[in-house]
Formats: C-alpha cells, structure tokens, sequence
C-alpha cells in the first residue's frame, strides 16, 4: 500500500478547463485611528500645538474652521508608535473653533486613508480685556460706609470680590498705560475722559485719579442700596469702562521746541567732532597727538537722543467684562433670616 502525504497549504487548488485556479482570499485594507488632542490657544499670542495620533504611520493634514492650517498640509507621523504628527497652529479668531484632520497612511495596501472626528476647542480671550493702545485693567472691591442690615458686619472694606450685597458700596479700581505714550500710565495729566457705563444706570459714573494709601489709579463707586437714587438691580451688573486720552496738541508743541534743541545740539555736536578730528591731522607731537586723540573720544560719547514724536489725537481705550458667568460683577439681596 502506497502513502500519499499532502503538505498544508493555504486556499483550495481546483482543475477547471485543464487550468489551475487559486481561491486564495485577498486581505482588505485596515481602516487606521486618528485622534486630535491639544489646541488650547489665547488669542494673539504664541502659536498653540494639535497633535494627531494615528495607528499607523503616515502623513497627517490639520484644517482649522474648515480651512486648511498653513504649514500642516501633509506632516509626517513618527516612525515608531505611538504614531504622532504635531501641527502649529495660531488661531485667526477666539471662541469656539473645531479643528479636523486627515489621515494618509503610508502603506496605502495595509491601510485606508480616514478622518478624525471633529474636535472643538475654546480659543480663549485674555480675562484682564486688554484694548489697544490704551491697556486697561480693573478690579472692584467692597467700599467703606456701605449701608443696610449687613453692611457693620459683611465684607471687609477694600476686600477685592465681585459678588455684592444691596446696601454695599462698590468701588471700582482701573490701571491704565498708554501705548501711544511709550507706555505712559494714564493719569489726570494726559487723560481726557474717563468713566463708566453701567447698565441700569442713567449717568455714566466718573472716574478720579488719585493717591490711595501711596498708590495712585482710577475709581468710580456705585452705591447698592433699597433707598430712592441707589443701584439695586439684582444680578450680573454689565458696565463698560472708557478712556480718553488728551489730545496731543501741546504735546506736538513741545515736540517741535524738542525737536529744534536737538537740531542744534547735533549740529554744534558735529562740529565739534569735525574740529577734533582735524586737530588730530595736524599735530606735530605725540603729546598733542594724544591730548586731541581723548578729545575726540570724549566727544565720541556724547549722545544726542532724538525726541520722541507724540501721536497727533488721544487714543481711546475700552474694557468690558468678559469673564465666565461664575466670575462677573453680581448683586444679591439681604439674606432671609
């Protein structure tokens, strides 16, 4: 008796026509997985990082509100798992903005191309509302003498907070600098205008600029109370803060008269050099030589700084609070005993 051993193979070979015809199966493409983490920007600073992880190594494209993000139209993966592209990315506006991405793999027999899902992030506003050319910052604290039930023995004065309670004063501080000043802070000298828009209110509430316990800034008060004339709207108080530079015509006069002085000084300054230096050329000792030598040194060490020109109008600056819900100015009623 004859023994037949068959070796084991993978698929069927059938006879078919006197040909041979193979059923072995052929493999699909594998669909990847892309994942989009990262995003967390502030609007107008530094570019911020997308990282898209895939399970494969490829090629990724990051699109920002639909638009495609320059510089990450096509970024490679690593080599290695875990198979990450990062893409930077400075966003054009803030709030909420949902980013996508593209998956290209490199080996396009073992793989499929796939999209991330949608991934939204919150492009934040920075909280302290800073508007140029005027920077604004504001904070409010709990007045003294404030009034009502509560007002002997809730809060202590001069306490930052924004929540408040009818019948306590509301102090508003602002600190400002005026970019362009150079920078200048904002004080009766150079500011127009200053005050406060408060919803509710009719009069928008002035601000004075003067020396709190040997620091100087802006305030405005708001007096909560039930009494006829106070604010006593319960809830988020809305209010805008506004300042106005004065406009720079003295300033521009002062520049000119500036400018005049330095004309000369730096005229009288290159004649005196233009002397020097021919001193120099002609004389004879080493001594003189050296005398006239330090002389233009010294002169070399002279400088004559150019008056910086003024902007010709006031700049205006605005804040407006933006911060979340939980965070803003609110006015709440006298507890129930």
């Amino acid at each position: 008796m004859k023994r037949f051993i068959s070796n084991i193979a993978i698929g069927t070979t059938m006879l078919l026509g006197g040909g041979l015809i193979s059923t072995v199966p052929a493999f699909a493409a594998t669909t990847p997985t892309l994942v989009l983490s990262g995003g967390n920007a502030v609007f107008g600073l530094d570019p911020a990082v997308i990282s898209g992880t895939a399970s494969a190594q490829g090629v990724i494209k990051f699109s920002a509100a639909g638009a495609v993000i320059k510089g990450c139209e096509a970024l490679a993966t690593a080599d290695v798992t875990p198979f990450v592209a990062k893409c930077s990315w400075l966003p054009a506006a803030s709030g909420s903005t949902i980013l996508t991405a593209t998956f290209t793999p490199k080996d396009e027999t073992a793989f499929t191309a796939v999209d991330a899902a949608p991934f939204t992030v919150k492009v934040g506003v920075p909280v302290q509302g800073v508007v140029s050319p005027i920077h604004i910052y504001v904070d409010t604290v709990l007045g003294s003498g404030t009034t009502g039930v509560l007002g002997s023995r809730f809060g202590v004065s001069c306490a930052v907070s924004g929540e408040f309670i009818v019948g306590q004063t509301i102090v508003f501080r602002v600190y400002a600098n005026n970019e362009a000043l150079g920078g200048a802070v904002m004080d009766s000298s150079n500011t127009e205008k200053a005050y406060i828009e408060i919803a509710g209110v009719a009069a928008p509430v002035t601000l004075a600029y003067g020396n709190h316990s040997g620091a100087a800034f802006w305030t405005g008060v708001l007096k909560t109370g039930t009494a006829t004339g106070l604010y006593n709207t319960l809830g988020v108080i809305s209010y805008k803060i506004t300042m106005i530079a004065k406009a720079q015509t003295a300033a521009q006069a002062a520049y000119d008269a500036e400018l005049v002085i330095y004309n000369k000084t730096l005229a009288a300054h290159n004649k005196m050099m233009a002397s020097a230096t021919a001193a120099v050329a002609k004389a004879k000792s080493a001594a003189d030589k050296k005398n006239t030598k330090a002389t233009v040194a010294t002169l070399n060490l002279w400088k004559v700084v150019a008056p910086v020109k003024p902007s010709a109008t006031g700049a205006v600056g605005t804040w407006q609070s933006n911060f979340m819900p939980a965070s803003q100015l609110n006015l709440y009623a006298v507890p129930k005993v």
